[in-house]
């Protein structure tokens, strides 16, 4: 703080003085590593590289050229009578072309194979803002979610801190890819009983953030079955569902209810987001789409604490609705991330270092389990501190992400350029080469 003041005793909230913001996260004290030695080509060659943030800059110059392009995109487009229009507009519902937009961009990714009604569109300001809603909605403080591991480490700050709302971990490992099964679904439900605590739902990843892969198929219709045989909701984060390199590979739990004709549909709840497939987390924007009439509604009255602006709704909704756009946007930024990810994990795998095989996402989830000194926690998070400080890596430790084996890694590998992702990786080539000589 700028301005020093001295802090009386005058208590605050238990939101103000939870600790469940998980801000002592190892998965955070490497940003702030990066924020005060940030890595530069020309003027920090030595800085920290940022190798924590699921940002995808891959794509950004064909946003870049739609706006030069479509002008008209970013502008009022009547003038004065435009103007008015959008800086009056206050609708919670939000404009009705771009929850149009939304779902037909949000049916394109899924190759047509998902349908998606407008009036359930509920927009909020970015996925965080939408899976907290949710949470608010589904759960009281005190009851449980259960949540696979590992899993994004925002989680628990966005599902936890505000509502008072539990996490109990549906233990995933690599014996299977980090796949779910009844067994571990049945002995997170069965820890949370024995605590005590209701449990409200399953939140899942599709894809998986942090393993970049997409859950199965026949997975989605064993968590389906579970959420109704135990009579349970069940919530679909599904902010990479456009970033799957191949559309073919991925399976929208939106699919399987369509195919069950709806049935036991009102329990399931998807999560959307422009923040990573399209790459503007500065836009803000969120929706939360349900098949369940009372959280359509509860979610829209909600959503006035976390509106999106009118002035960026107009944007994207004219940038959504041009399909020749959207069509060459999907197919390029899968390729383009698909050679990304080749990159870094033949990289990896040229110096000894072995990844999870994946299918999506801006990350690679990487094992480096046999140069830990003591197979522990502690022994991770000691590899991990070398990493950060002495090779100027910003990665995140897989125990961030709750994972159950220690020496797993998430590397994000697309909020970058190639070059900067070629020093990174000269970086991980010497720390190796050091290794063995020792």
């Amino acid at each position: 703080m700028g301005i020093e003041i001295e802090q009386p005793c005058v208590q605050l909230s238990r939101v103000a003085v939870s600790e469940t913001h998980g801000e002592d996260s190892p998965y955070f004290a490497g940003w702030k590593a990066y924020d005060e030695n940030p890595y530069d080509e020309l003027t920090n060659s030595s800085g920290v590289i940022q190798m924590g943030l699921a940002e995808n800059q891959v794509s950004f110059d064909l946003l870049e050229k739609y706006l030069e392009e479509h002008s008209e995109a970013s502008t009022w487009g009547k003038g004065a009578p435009g103007f008015r229009e959008n800086a009056l507009f206050q609708d919670y519902h939000g404009l009705k072309s771009f929850r149009t937009a939304m779902a037909s961009f949000m049916e394109q990714i899924r190759g047509g194979r998902a349908k998606f009604d407008p009036e359930r569109v509920v927009l909020t300001a970015g996925a965080t803002a939408a899976n907290e809603l949710l949470t608010f909605i589904l759960a009281n403080p005190g009851d449980t979610l259960l949540v696979p591991t590992p899993y994004y480490p925002g989680f628990d700050r966005d599902l936890r801190w505000r509502t008072g709302v539990n996490i109990v971990p549906i233990h995933c490992d690599s014996s299977n890819n980090f796949q779910i099964t009844p067994e571990a679904l049945e002995a997170a439900y069965n820890e949370a009983e024995a605590k005590n605590t209701k449990v409200r739902g399953v939140l899942i990843t599709n894809p998986s953030n942090p393993l970049g892969a997409t859950i199965q198929r026949s997975v989605l219709e064993e968590l389906l079955d579970f959420v109704i045989r135990k009579n349970i909701h069940l919530v679909s984060d599904e902010i990479y569902s456009g970033s799957v390199f191949s559309s073919s590979e991925f399976v929208s739990v939106a699919e399987i209810l369509e195919a069950r004709q709806y049935k036991n549909a009102e329990r399931v709840h998807i999560v959307y987001s422009l923040s990573k497939d399209l790459g503007l987390p500065g836009f803000r924007v969120g929706t939360i789409y349900s098949y369940n009439d009372k959280v359509v509604t509860t979610a829209r009255r909600m959503s006035s604490f976390t509106l999106i602006s009118s002035q960026t709704q107009h944007l994207l909704a004219s940038m959504l609705s041009d399909k020749k756009f959207t069509e060459n946007y999907i197919e390029t930024n899968r390729e383009r991330l698909r050679k990304r990810y080749q990159m870094i994990i033949e990289g990896l795998r040229s110096v000894g270092i072995e990844c999870l095989k994946g299918n999506a996402g801006l990350f690679c989830w990487m094992n480096m389990s046999p140069l830990l000194e003591k197979p522990t926690r502690e022994g991770e998070l000691e590899l991990w501190n070398a990493i950060v400080h002495e090779v100027k890596l910003n990665i995140s430790p897989g125990s961030s992400c709750r994972c159950s084996e220690p020496g797993w890694f998430r590397v994000c590998f697309a909020n970058m350029s190639e070059q900067t992702l070629e020093v990174a990786l000269e970086r991980i080539r010497n720390f190796m080469e050091r290794i063995k000589k020792e």
